[in-house]
C-alpha cells in the first residue's frame, strides 16, 4: 500500500503545517493526501505545535481537517520530533556550530529513514524554521530523495503572510485584527496559498552503501556525494595488504588485493593495459602475488596450481580474473558509491577474445608501499 509522507521543519511559528496540508490537499490539482506528517522542530516549537495545532482548542490542524473534510491524517504528538543534540539533550534553538551539525545530523538521518521504506512518496517543506533548518531539509532531499519524492516552499499572501493568527484560508469568513496599527480587520477567508515546486538534484543512487544505512552523519554524506568531483587516490600498502580509495578502506581479500596491486603496478610502471590471457600474464601476476601471500602458504599454492592448468586455455584463464575483477569493483562501488568508484573500476577495452584491462587512473593518482 503506498503511503504518502509530509515533512516540515518550524521554528515557533507552526503554520507551515496547515498552510502547507491546505496548498497540498484543497488547492492543488490533483490534490497530495498526506498519509502521514512529521514535525522536525525545536523543544519550543515543538510545545508550540502541540498548544496551536494538535489541541482540542484552538487546535488549528482538526479544525482545517474538518472545515474541508479531509481524510484522516496520522499526526499526533510522537510525530512532532524535537531535535537532539549528541548528548540527547533537546535543542530550544540552534544558536552554534554544535547546534547547526545536530540540527544537520537529525534531518539527514530522518529524511534517510523515511525515504528508506518502499511504497511511499516523501513530500518535503522547507517554508520554516530557521533558515540553516530549511537548507538542511532541501540538502537531505538531495542526498536521499527518489524519483517520486518532491520538495516545496509555500507562500501566503500579504498581509497575512507571517501573521500569528492566521493558519490557512477559512471556507467561511473569519476575522483577525491587522498587524498594521490602523488597518482594517483582515477576513482569512481572502488570502491566498502558492505551493512552489523546488526541483533539486538527486544524489541517492552515487551514495555508498553504508550511507543509506546510517553509518555516518550529515558532513561525511555531503562529503561523499562530492567525491566523484575528485581527483582519485588509490593507496596501497602490500606489508598489511591494505587498501584505500578516496582515503576510504576497501574490504579485499589476499587475492583480490594482488590483482588490484598487480593493475596498479601496471599502471604505475608502463601506463598499459593487461592481456590476462598468456603465459606472461600469469607469471607477472604470480610474481606480484608472492609479495602479499607467503611463498610457501596453503593460500599462494591453490593460486598458482588454479592458474597453471589454465594455461593451455585462454578462456579459463579469464574465467578466473573476470570474478576477481567483478570482486573489486563491488567492493569499490559498496564502499564509495555508483559515481565515485567509477574512477577506479578495473575497465574492459576490445572485443571478447582481444580485451585489455586497466585502471582509469595516472601513475601520479597511485600509492604503493612496500
Amino acid at each position: 500500500m503506498n503511503r504518502n509522507i509530509l515533512i516540515c521543519v518550524t521554528g515557533l511559528s507552526p503554520q507551515i503545517v496547515t498552510e502547507t496540508v491546505y496548498a497540498l490537499s484543497v488547492q492543488a490539482t490533483p490534490a497530495w493526501m498526506a498519509d502521514e506528517i512529521y514535525l522536525l522542530t525545536t523543544q519550543r516549537g515543538a510545545e508550540n505545535a502541540r498548544l496551536k495545532l494538535l489541541s482540542r482548542e484552538p487546535g488549528w490542524f482538526h479544525r482545517l481537517r474538518a472545515d474541508y473534510g479531509l481524510p484522516e491524517i496520522s499526526f499526533d504528538e510522537s510525530h512532532v520530533h524535537v531535535i537532539r543534540r549528541q548528548d540527547g539533550t533537546p535543542l530550544d534553538d540552534i544558536r552554534d556550530d554544535a547546534d547547526n551539525r545536530s540540527a544537520a545530523d537529525f534531518i539527514a538521518d530522518t529524511v534517510r529513514r523515511l525515504t528508506q521504506e518502499p511504497g511511499t512518496e516523501v513530500h518535503a517543506s522547507i517554508a520554516g524554521g530557521r533558515k540553516t533548518m530549511g537548507f538542511y531539509l532541501g540538502y537531505a532531499m538531495s542526498l536521499y530523495g527518489r524519483a517520486q519524492d518532491r520538495l516545496s516552499h509555500v507562500l501566503v499572501s500579504a498581509p497575512f503572510e507571517s501573521h500569528p493568527e492566521f493558519y490557512y484560508p477559512t471556507p467561511q469568513t473569519r476575522v483577525i485584527t491587522s498587524l498594521d496599527r490602523g488597518q482594517d480587520a483582515l477576513d482569512c477567508s481572502q488570502a491566498r496559498v502558492w505551493l512552489g515546486d523546488i526541483p533539486f538534484v538527486r544524489l541517492r543512487e552515487g551514495l555508498p552503501e553504508r550511507l543509506l544505512e546510517g553509518k555516518a552523519g550529515f558532513s561525511e554524506a555531503v562529503a561523499a556525494a562530492g567525491r566523484a568531483m575528485q581527483a582519485p587516490r588509490l593507496w596501497l600498502d602490500v606489508g598489511r595488504c591494505m587498501a584505500r580509495a578516496d582515503g576510504e578502506r576497501l574490504d579485499l581479500g589476499q587475492t583480490e588485493f594482488a590483482v588490484l596491486l598487480w593493475f596498479a603496478r601496471q599502471t604505475r610502471a608502463e601506463g598499459g593495459e593487461i592481456d590476462w590471457t598468456g603465459a606472461k600474464a600469469v607469471s607477472t601476476f604470480l610474481a606480484v602475488a608472492r609479495q602479499v601471500m607467503k611463498p610457501a602458504s596453503g593460500e599462494y599454492e591453490r593460486l598458482e596450481e588454479a592458474l597453471n592448468w589454465r594455461l593451455a586455455d585462454p578462456k579459463l584463464l579469464g574465467d578466473y580474473f573476470e570474478p576477481q575483477k567483478s570482486r573489486i569493483n563491488r567492493v569499490l562501488q559498496k564502499t564509495l558509491g555508483k559515481f565515485a568508484s567509477a574512477r577506479y573500476a578495473i575497465r574492459r577495452t576490445g572485443p571478447r577474445g582481444a580485451s585489455r584491462y586497466s585502471l582509469p587512473l595516472d601513475a601520479g593518482q597511485i600509492e604503493i608501499e612496500d
